[in-house]
């Protein structure tokens, strides 16, 4: 049990950052929930991820690495100029700076639909975590737990995340998850986009101009609107589509 926690403490406490952007790859991250957690495994090294493809308005500014399998590479419409990172393709089409690696594409789409399937069996932590607000959060501060809705979820005021640095959230969403125009998902009291994850059954629409926090698992598209910003992962088994957005894998930040 002593082993596991230190384990546990010392996943928390790696930043992802400098290892993804170099091109380093971890063989899997883990994050707590509860007493047990959540593997994303290779695809906790990408911060955009797809099926069908990645479309983009230019210009964005990506930061992490970016791949969609198992579409051709052609399907990426990003350009090498937007990617502080790099540009996985499972063939010889697409950006020119792109670093062909179809096994690894491979593997990560698979971990990323496993994860979703895990995030999507947790229970939710009580009775006030289900069905919060109708689907429907306005002027909401949240604590760490395991959310579910049974309907779609539209975030039309700012969201608060409120908890320590070590706290987990999980929201499953059974129908569509949409956050308004200039709207903002707030993170208090240490709470980390890395440990904050949107279980998606629908498609994401993150509305003109806002921020979003956390990772996005989505079960079709992920849609970014004109200047909105993601501090968190886009991993879709359909398309992610942007239009002159700001996207950055999480950083985990040391507790105190």
């Amino acid at each position: 049990m002593k082993n596991i926690k230190k384990y546990k403490n010392y996943l928390i406490a790696t930043t992802l950052t400098l290892s993804i952007v170099a091109g380093s790859f971890l063989p899997s991250t883990l994050f707590a929930a509860g007493t047990t957690l959540i593997n994303l495994g290779q695809a906790s090294n990408f911060v955009i991820l797809s099926k069908t493809g990645i479309t983009d308005v230019p210009s964005s500014r990506i930061t992490g690495n970016i791949g969609t399998s198992p579409i051709s590479g052609a399907a990426i419409g990003v350009s090498c100029a937007e990617v502080t990172g790099r540009i996985y393709t499972v063939n010889a089409a697409g950006p020119a700076c792109r670093t062909i690696n179809a096994t690894l594409l491979t593997t990560a789409v698979g971990d990323m639909q496993t994860a979703y399937t895990n995030l999507a069996g947790r229970i939710p932590t009580s009775a006030a975590t289900t069905n919060v607000g109708g689907g429907i959060l306005t002027g909401l501060t949240l604590t760490p737990g395991v959310y579910r809705w049974g309907s779609a979820v539209t975030i039309p005021t700012d969201l608060t995340l409120n908890g320590s640095a070590t706290d987990i959230w999980i929201f499953q969403v059974s129908g569509t998850l949409d956050i308004s125009s200039g709207k903002k998902v707030i993170l208090k009291g240490g709470a980390q986009a890395s440990n904050i994850f949107w279980q998606v059954a629908g498609a994401t629409t993150l509305g003109t101009g806002s921020t979003f926090n956390g990772n996005i698992l989505d079960k079709t598209n992920i849609a970014m609107l004109t200047g909105a910003t993601l501090n968190g992962r886009a991993l879709a088994q359909t398309a992610v589509t942007l239009q002159k957005n700001i996207v950055s894998i999480p950083q985990t930040r040391k507790s105190h």
